[in-house]
């Protein structure tokens, strides 16, 4: 360990090494800067590859798998009932994470990036403090905060007892309980509520809300809502937890909802209601950075803070909370630092939610073109007439894509249905381009694919997609 008056030198620091904070820290090494990297964490990869983004699709994938099984009785293919080694299930997923982690601190190694551990902490707009760890200072020319995010436990649901969980406990698998209450109906909570009703959970999910998914738009959240009501025991809408109390035989959840009050026991409770920035603690009093009321810190196109010496990206630097942004901004951090003409201005920031069936979207959504009464076409593809989704047997999905009604230039596209992640990149890269509806249906698609209702919902707009009828618009 160094000593605590070792002071280091760097022109670029990046402080988080997630998918923001290791990307950023690579491209400023590729161009020939010396960079440090700082991580408070044994593991590198930030809560993406820890405590998020990876162990949850790793899981997800165990939950597809049994679903599978079960639903291939309809198709003349029977298999036995599984049975599920929750220890092995921890260990396959341990293993997914740990291979990962070491692939990123072995590129840190062959790009020359210094890896610094310990907590950073501002000194001043120059200088950092490095604690509990390799102790010491840091200067440096430039810094870029890539520091993340962490669940939002909100007062009422901090119960100290290891059953009231967040999606960091959820994802350990420490034991599938035989009821599981989820608190929030986004992403994250519908996500792992998926998982352990896989593993056997009865899984009720409860919302404040009118709906699930409230950023997505209501046509796409309906073929998983139902299926989702099939594989939970429930979905209470427009309910209100009102207090959680830890008793022995299990957690006393007080509900209330359209139907009055009621109390029901769970044997654990998942919370997931958001996630906050992790810009409290790093001493950003001492520098120009401002942070607003939320705890975001306040950054330009070029993701340069109120501080000439300071950039900010990821989640700390507000909405959407995706690794993908984050990266993205990575790489615009650096780039602008180096006087490339370089800002964040991308238009479509692909969301993808990997239930069952997956959801996505990316650019404006037909919700937010009516908030700001804008005039758009909609084309529908329903995958009922798809013949991949058929061999699939799963003909719930639908794709749309929304186009300028003048231009028929594509501002956005949604898919629901098996892959939709997959697929929505063909999406973004047509709204990032600026495609119109003749670059969709102009474009060969292999066939049978999922990705031809892509090409059908061009042609739907002019009336000319071959496996669905629609009268052309006169």
């Amino acid at each position: 360990m160094a000593g605590s008056d070792v002071v280091r030198r760097a022109e670029i620091v990046v402080i988080g090494a997630g998918p923001g904070g290791y990307a950023a820290a690579f491209l400023a090494a590729d161009k020939g800067k010396k960079v440090a990297l700082v991580e408070e964490s044994a593991a590198l990869g930030g809560v993406c590859l820890n405590r998020g983004c990876i162990p949850s699709k790793a899981l997800l994938h165990l939950a597809k798998l049994i679903n599978e099984t079960r639903e291939a009785r309809e198709m003349g293919l029977s298999f036995a009932d599984p049975k599920i080694d929750v220890a092995g299930v921890r260990k396959w997923k341990g293993h997914v994470v740990e291979q990962l982690a070491g692939g990123i601190a072995g590129l840190c190694k062959s790009r020359g990036v210094e890896l610094i551990r310990g907590r950073a902490v501002f000194e001043s707009s120059a200088r950092l403090r490095i604690e509990g760890g390799d102790d010491g200072a840091v200067e440096y020319d430039h810094v870029i905060i890539a520091t993340g995010s962490r669940p939002a436990i909100p007062p009422a649901f901090q119960v100290d007892d290891p059953r009231v969980m967040n999606s960091t406990g959820a994802l350990q698998v420490d034991e599938i309980p035989e009821r599981l209450l989820v608190v929030g109906g986004g992403y994250i909570g519908l996500e792992m509520g998926t998982v352990y009703a896989a593993l056997g959970s009865k899984v009720t999910v409860v919302e404040l809300l009118d709906g699930i998914l409230m950023g997505a738009d209501r046509d796409l959240v309906r073929p998983l809502q139902k299926r989702l009501e099939e594989k939970f025991e429930a979905i209470l809408l427009k309910t209100k937890v009102v207090s959680l109390d830890a008793k022995k035989k299990g957690i006393d959840v007080s509900l209330e909802g359209p139907d009055g009050s009621k109390r029901l026991t769970f044997d654990r409770v998942l919370v997931s209601v958001g996630r906050k920035p992790n810009t409290d603690g790093l001493g950003l009093e001492k520098t120009g950075v401002k942070v607003d009321a939320k705890g975001f810190i306040g950054v330009d196109r070029k993701q340069r803070t109120a501080d000439p010496r300071i950039l900010a990206i990821g989640d700390v630097a507000g909405e959407p909370m995706l690794a993908h942004k984050a990266s993205r901004e990575g790489r615009v951090a650096v780039e602008a630092l180096l006087g490339e003409p370089a800002e964040f201005d991308n238009i479509a920031i692909p969301a993808v939610v990997f239930t069952d069936p997956e959801v996505a979207w990316c650019g404006l959504t037909e919700t937010e073109a009516m908030a700001q009464g804008k005039k758009v076409d909609v084309a529908r593809f329903p995958w009922g007439a798809s013949g991949r989704a058929l061999t699939l047997g799963r003909t719930e999905g639908l794709t749309k894509v929304i186009y300028d009604p003048e231009t028929e230039r594509v501002l956005g596209v949604g898919i629901v249905g098996v892959g939709a992640g997959e697929l929505i990149a063909e999406g973004t890269l047509a709204v990032e381009m600026a495609a119109v509806a003749g670059d969709l249906g102009g474009t060969i698609h292999a066939h049978p694919t999922l990705s031809e209702t892509l090409m059908e919902s061009a042609e739907l707009l002019h009336g000319t997609a071959t496996h669905l009828f629609r009268k052309k618009k006169v």
